[in-house]
């Protein structure tokens, strides 16, 4: 079988640790014309307990996508008929799979190919020859990240109240609570830190950002009107006096 030499850095130990059982729930697609490689990193990703489904064409692959809903696609560039930059052009363009995600594979090393490729909305990027124990590598860290960013906007429950990120919503008792960006940041930190303290310096640099150059009395003005508007809240979120606010536990 083809061997492919060894190149670039692998992810932190951590990686390389990651559980088993995780893989083997986990499907992925593996869209490549060169049958040699197909076959290599196939075996690769299921002999490491991975559900592996392939295509060899732009066209199967796309609708590889839609049918197989992987949870990450291993994309070559260079593909008959649809190519992988178009291909990944349409993955991102579709809100069931824009945030799938992609591994671009090619046997061009110059920059600028890399640079479309991760403009375009690839995730990572590995050209060949490759060594498959780094692809399988990277593919457990860009899927470690992806649950992350899953557990970061599962809706966060307060009570009645119900804040879906995705959706920028906030409902209180199934009714929408118009909040501004601001309002909404502020009290998405707040149910991520259920009973921590957050100063309010913590809370505008989350929110206004590192470059806000107002004063912490705009935590204030905006924590006033987030109780004003979400009544619940009003002996919910306490102020600690010259520090900043928390949000009680709920069986406090």
């Amino acid at each position: 079988m083809t061997h492919f030499a060894a190149g670039g850095s692998l992810d932190t130990p951590e990686t390389l640790r990651y559980a088993d059982t995780v893989a083997a729930a986990r499907k992925i697609l593996i869209i490549e014309d060169e049958r040699d490689i197909l076959d290599l990193v196939r075996h690769y990703l299921e002999k490491e307990g991975f559900r592996a489904r392939t295509a060899a064409d732009g066209t199967a692959g796309l609708a590889a996508v839609r049918q197989e809903h992987p949870d990450l696609i291993v994309l070559d560039l260079m593909l008959p008929g649809l190519d992988g930059l178009e291909l990944c052009k349409k993955i991102r363009a579709d809100p069931a799979t824009a945030l799938t995600p992609v591994i671009m594979l090619t046997a061009k090393a110059e920059e600028s190919d890399k640079i479309v490729g991760l403009e375009l909305g690839a995730d990572d990027y590995l050209t060949k020859p490759f060594s498959p124990k780094e692809l399988v590598a990277r593919i457990k860290a860009l899927l470690r990240r992806a649950e992350r960013r899953e557990a970061d906007h599962k809706p966060h429950a307060y009570g009645p109240l119900r804040l879906d990120a995705v959706r920028h919503e906030v409902k209180v008792d199934g009714r929408e609570v118009p909040l501004t960006a601001k309002e909404f940041g502020l009290l998405e930190q707040l149910l991520r830190n259920k009973g921590r303290v957050l100063t309010r310096d913590v809370l505008l640099n989350s929110v206004w950002g590192y470059d806000y150059h107002g004063t912490t009395r705009t935590v204030d003005v905006h924590i006033r009107r987030l109780k004003q508007k979400a009544p619940l809240l009003d002996e919910a979120i306490v102020s600690i006096k010259s520090v900043g606010y928390k949000l009680r536990e709920e069986d406090d």
